[in-house]
Parts: C-alpha cells; sequence; structure tokens
C-alpha cells in the first residue's frame, strides 16, 4: 500500500492518522494541501516527506503553466520554499526540494510546457530511488540477522514511511517472503504511538511475528534476553554518524549498548545530511503540547501544566552498530566511514 501516489492530476495520499482503525485516502491537488498532509502527519516518515515534498511541488505547478515563464519560476521558487517550512528534521524533505529546485533552474529557458514536464519526471524518479533505496537496505540488513532473530523497532520505519518496504522493516517484509522469519517487538512509541498504530499493522498484514510493548518495557524484554538486535529508521544522519530518530530511539540505544545487544540504524543515502557535522547541529522539532496533554482525544495532563515535546532525539555514532544504506553497510561509523559511502559509485 502506498502512502503516497502520483496520478497525474491528483496526488493520492493515505491518511496515517487515522490508522489503524480506518483506511482512507486523500486527493491532493496543490502545495498548501501537501503542507498540511506533512506537518500533520498525514505524510510521515523522512523518504515519503521528500516523494510527498516533491509531488506537492509538481501538483502545484500544474496550476501555473498557462502563465509567463518569469511568472512561472517566481511561483516554483515560492512552492518550494513553502514546503520546505513543513518540517524541520527530515533531511529527505531538502534533498528532494532541492531536486526539484536543480531541474527548475536547468529548464530555465525552455518552455513552461517542458519544464513541468521535467519537474513531474523528476518528481517520479525521486520515488523510483527511495523504493529502490528500500530493498538495497533490506538486502543488506539481511546479511547482518539470521532466521529466527528477535528483532525490536521503534516508531514505524515500514511502507507507510517510505514507498516500498521500508527501512528498519525492510529486512523483515523481505526475510518473510524468502522464509527467513523474524520476531518483533514494537515499541508503541509514545506520544503519537506509531509503532503500535502503523508498525504492528504493517507487519500483522504481512503475516510477521509481531508483540507491542510500551516504550518503558524496552528495558526489561532486553535483560529478559529476548532481543537479539536492535533496527530502527532515521529522519537525518550527521557527516558524524550522529542519526535523527524518533523521540525514544536514544534511550533504546543506550539499553542496547548496556545490554551488548547490536543497535542498527536503517536509512538511504539520501537521509545522510553531509552539511550536517554533528547530531548537535541536527534541527530538532517540538511539536504541539496538545499530542501529550490531549492525546487521542482525552486529556491526560492537568490544563495549565507545561509541557515539553520534541519529536525527534540523536543517537550518538559511538552508540551505533552499523548503519544500514542502500550503498552499503558503515559499520562503527565515523566521519570517514560516513563519507566513502556517500561517494561511493
Amino acid at each position: 500500500m502506498k502512502p503516497v501516489e502520483w496520478k497525474g492530476t491528483y496526488v493520492k495520499v493515505l491518511d496515517q492518522t487515522l490508522l489503524p482503525e480506518e483506511v482512507k485516502f486523500m486527493e491532493i491537488r496543490d502545495a498548501q494541501v501537501m503542507w498540511d498532509a506533512i506537518k500533520m502527519l498525514c505524510v510521515r516518515g523522512a523518504p515519503a516527506i521528500g516523494v510527498g515534498a516533491g509531488y506537492g511541488v509538481a501538483i502545484e505547478m500544474q496550476k501555473h503553466v498557462k502563465e509567463s515563464t518569469a511568472e512561472y519560476h517566481k511561483k516554483l521558487k515560492e512552492t518550494i520554499e513553502y514546503l520546505a517550512t513543513s518540517r524541520p528534521t527530515a533531511v529527505n524533505l531538502f534533498w528532494a526540494l532541492d531536486r526539484m529546485k536543480e531541474t527548475g533552474e536547468k529548464y530555465a529557458d525552455e518552455s513552461n510546457e517542458v519544464c513541468q514536464k521535467a519537474l513531474e519526471e523528476t518528481a517520479i524518479n525521486i520515488e523510483k530511488y527511495e523504493e529502490n533505496a528500500c530493498i538495497s537496505i533490506g538486502e543488506n540488513a539481511l546479511t547482518l540477522l539470521k532466521d529466527g532473530m528477535t528483532l525490536l523497532t521503534h516508531c514505524n520505519a515500514g511502507g507507510l514511511a517510505t514507498v516500498h518496504y521500508g527501512t528498519a522493516l525492510s529486512p523483515m517484509l523481505l526475510g518473510k517472503e524468502r522464509n527467513i522469519n523474524f520476531k518483533v517487538y514494537a515499541d508503541e512509541t509514545r506520544p503519537l504511538l506509531q509503532g503500535a498504530r502503523l508498525t504492528a499493522w504493517e507487519l500483522n498484514q504481512a503475516g510477521v511475528d509481531v508483540t507491542v510493548i510500551t516504550d518503558n518495557m524496552a528495558g526489561m524484554v532486553m535483560k529478559q534476553g529476548k532481543i537479539d538486535a536492535v533496527i530502527v529508521g532515521c529522519d537525518r544522519v550527521a557527516a558524524n554518524g550522529d542519526a535523527a530518530n524518533k523521540i525514544g530511539t536514544y534511550s533504546v540505544a543506550v539499553l542496547a549498548k548496556h545490554h551488548n545487544i547490536p543497535f542498527y540504524i536503517a536509512g538511504p543515502v539520501s537521509t545522510i545530511d553531509m552539511n550536517t557535522p554533528t547530531g548537535d547541529d541536527i534541527p530538532i522539532e517540538e511539536r504541539s503540547a496538545e499530542e501529550i496533554t490531549c492525546g487521542f482525544g482525552k486529556r491526560t495532563v492537568p490544563e495549565g501544566v507545561k509541557v515539553y515535546n520534541p519529536a525527534f532525539d540523536v543517537v550518538p555514532h559511538e552508540l551505533i552498530t552499523a548503519i544500514i544504506t542502500d550503498k552499503g553497510i558503515i559499520a562503527n561509523p565515523d566521519k570517514e566511514k560516513v563519507a566513502q559511502v556517500v561517494n561511493a559509485k
């Protein structure tokens, strides 16, 4: 089930805020609605956000083809800058928008119709890249895992967060197709429960043995010897190998280190930001207090009490056993090793 799909005259988007109770698709026909969909987590997951943003540019610009070339390219610049404000942490958003910007510049002297076709092709190619990257990540991850292992994951890094098998879930789903079976513990992932609502739903749909636990149970199941490896996705990897992922991932990494359990980050090379030196430089989105105080329609925090709600935390590279990318595995990541993979042909 694709979370984002190009339909030529609109973008078909799965509203992930309604899962698992309801499967509902949106028809997005302009950049503002795509911005809202990304901000409100209808579209979520770093690769899927990038794909959605690319298509958001393409669908918006369809409305301006008949304008003058100057007006068309002015609107293109404004649309790209606008979509870039939707979420600050997932670097795939900016990577995809940079591809769209480069295409616009390349075809600046052509007709609007030619430029529009090129923009749409670029957006489609962004999706194809992420799709192929998911398969490669799964293939590379399977070289580190063994049949019968029990894995723990946090948040959602499956097809809902990407466009195909996912990143962290890719080896689980690929493995299932090849009779390589894993048991999976999915952290609930508070406050929005992406693990419980989305990861559990995806894995259960695929016939993977999945058990949901609350975030604060991870240490106990590790101590009990139930976890063989941890694998999670990422929203941005800094040049030195530090990795930002959904809030709570840092705690899982610390626990895995204490219990001598391999901790793997899975993500495409498009998620590595060589312009961000370390994890301290990654912008961390802070979201609305209501996600905690009134989560899922019920108030659980007294009125007037302050709330701190960062959406992500950063795992230092020293806690990461390996970063699994579409271009290869970065064991014990550091600045030099990350650069080698990013620059590989």
